[in-house]
């Protein structure tokens, strides 16, 4: 368990006061975790406000056995506090695994569905300490949840990395997959598949940068990656659903393209090594 001192801010949220219960949005997971034999609570990461003691939880679903090794995957909901959507759309995901856990067959998903507690709380899109916690990956960071997400990114060595975003300013499903082939390989059927609830965003500029078909393959610096180092590179992608979509069509939306990734991960891996 890695502990965390938060040094006293110059930016205190808003009003000063609570707006949203931590412990409500996770009520569901810690439920299912106290029943299911597939998911479970993992480490966390505590650390202090001034007014305030704070967790970063994480939980493990370990799926059926599927081959020799389970491949391990990254989820990460609520980078920032104002998407609650991307928490909602995770926790969904989950409720469905546990009904049907072979979706997952041969998968260990280790869930990050709420990294920017106190963003969450205050409804904000910074952290208390007024940072954008998703511009501080791998800069040498003081921001105590970024510095534990580092370090169970460097700890678990993922074979793939899912980041879940909801965009106030989106008119569609969208998504980055920078980088490998792999990724875009990936990205477009997950697409294809949220598109059952909500349509893609066809814009030739999304958040700034050129896209096609609503994938994006250049993206901010300082966002939540694997570590520089690691070899061989996992795949890697964000999803990202339009704020303005009702609430249940985003949360379906983004289950179904996790879903849909874990199916076609699994169907390349199994071609990769017949080959």
């Amino acid at each position: 368990m890695s502990t965390l001192i938060l040094q006293k801010s110059k930016q205190q949220a808003g009003s000063g006061q609570i707006r949203r219960s931590l412990a409500e949005v996770l009520a569901p997971l810690d439920h299912m975790a106290r029943n299911s034999p597939n998911l479970i609570c993992a480490s966390e990461c505590n650390y202090e406000t001034p007014d305030h003691s704070y967790s970063l939880p994480s939980y493990i679903f370990i799926g059926p056995q599927g081959g020799e090794k389970l491949f391990r995957i990254g989820l990460f909901g609520g980078l920032h506090g104002d998407e609650p959507e991307s928490i909602l759309g995770l926790i969904r995901f989950i409720r469905w695994l546990e009904k049907n856990p072979e979706l997952a067959q041969g998968y260990c998903l280790f869930l990050y569905p709420v990294c920017n507690p106190t963003g969450y709380e205050d409804a904000t899109r910074h952290g208390r300490r007024g940072a954008d916690l998703n511009r501080e990956f791998w800069k040498t960071s003081s921001e105590p949840e970024v510095r534990w997400l580092e370090e169970q990114l460097q700890k678990h060595a993922f074979h793939g990395l899912i980041a879940l975003h909801s965009d106030c300013d989106g008119a569609g499903m969208y998504g980055y997959a920078s980088g490998q082939t792999l990724n875009q390989a990936l990205l477009e059927p997950a697409l294809d598949a949220a598109e059952a609830v909500i349509p893609r965003d066809r814009s030739p500029v999304i958040d700034g940068f050129p896209a096609r078909n609503g994938i994006l393959k250049k993206g901010f610096e300082g966002i939540l990656r694997a570590p520089p180092r690691q070899r061989p590179r996992p795949f890697e992608i964000i999803l990202e659903t339009p704020q303005a979509a009702p609430q249940y069509a985003q949360e379906t939306a983004l289950a179904l393209a996790l879903q849909t990734i874990l199916l076609e991960y699994w169907k390349f891996m199994a071609y990769a090594i017949n080959l």
